[in-house]
């Protein structure tokens, strides 16, 4: 199982495939897996919301789960994502993954009932009760209510919780918890991730290293290793494409570009999510005619 000293580096929050029909392509998916492997990043993430969770059905994680951990042959860990708005219903899914053997289990602060905060902290103590090591993930443009710094540390000093993926729209959260938690903090917001390595990250899980992986890690190794200069030089060289990423709805534009480049057979999506207009189409197919090595 993961522990909070593993976790550093470029987790990929990755897509779930589908085919014409609607159903999961896990033919793709594991190959956009192998893919990944081979260019260097240090985890997965299956199940997350990059790869559509509210539509994929339990018994469709299963598969994915055990496809990718297969795929990896126990190199890398995989993370999967297992939390709702209902504490019970996570405490379940959270076994469930256990059972699969995840590495660790994303549980995102609970959506739309918008509870308190003591409501939000003792969701996480349940779902840290289960056994498998818990990545909180706080999301509030998303959930509709987010962590303060101080519930964010009463999460993280619960036993079983190894860190906190932070997608809360800056960086104030994770400037406060360098100051409170000695536990790792997870960018999850492909925008500030070179920010958030200047002010204490660990890496990040990041959309965009679905189709630009290598660049990623490049950029985490250079500042790992005291560049900070040449990281912020990498990072730079992506914005660009980071904007197009989430010009439309995540994770819309990302299957666009893996169809496209055949990495996985369709840009299928699951209702209410639709696929790209045709003027992102445009603007994501000059910006790669253009960009080179760097999305090579």
């Amino acid at each position: 199982m993961l522990t909070q000293e593993q976790l550093t580096g470029v987790y990929v929050p990755i897509v779930t495939p589908f085919d014409s029909s609607g159903a999961v392509d896990l033919t793709s998916f594991e190959r956009h897996v192998r893919w990944l492997a081979d260019r260097g990043i240090h985890g997965l993430v299956v199940n997350g919301t990059t790869g559509e969770s509210p539509t994929v059905a339990w018994e469709e994680v299963e598969a994915l789960v055990k496809t990718a951990k297969n795929a990896v042959g126990g190199k890398l860990p995989v993370i999967v994502g297992t939390g709702t708005n209902d504490t019970a219903s996570t405490v379940k899914r959270t076994e469930l993954a256990g059972r699969l053997g995840a590495d660790a289990v994303l549980v995102v602060v609970p959506y739309y009932n918008r509870p308190s905060q003591e409501g939000i902290a003792a969701h996480f103590r349940k779902a840290a009760e289960v056994g498998i090591p818990v990545i909180a993930y706080d999301n509030p443009s998303r959930t509709g209510v987010g962590l303060t710094a101080q519930t964010a540390e009463a999460i993280l000093e619960l036993d079983g919780v190894i860190g906190l993926k932070d997608s809360s729209g800056g960086i104030q959260l994770l400037t406060e918890l360098s100051r409170l938690s000695s536990k790792p903090v997870l960018c999850g917001d492909d925008s500030y991730a070179y920010a958030m390595l200047c002010c204490g990250a660990k890496g990040g899980i990041l959309t965009a290293s679905n189709v630009v992986p290598e660049a990623l890690v490049e950029m985490h190794r250079q500042f790992a290793e005291g560049d900070s200069n040449g990281a912020k030089q990498t990072f730079e060289g992506l914005l660009p494409l980071i904007r197009l990423l989430f010009k439309e709805s995540n994770p819309a534009p990302v299957k666009w570009i893996l169809a496209h480049r055949g990495i996985i057979s369709s840009e299928a999506l699951r209702l209410p999510m639709t696929s790209i207009s045709a003027q992102l189409g445009q603007e994501l197919e000059a910006y790669w005619n253009q960009a080179g090595e760097l999305v090579k």
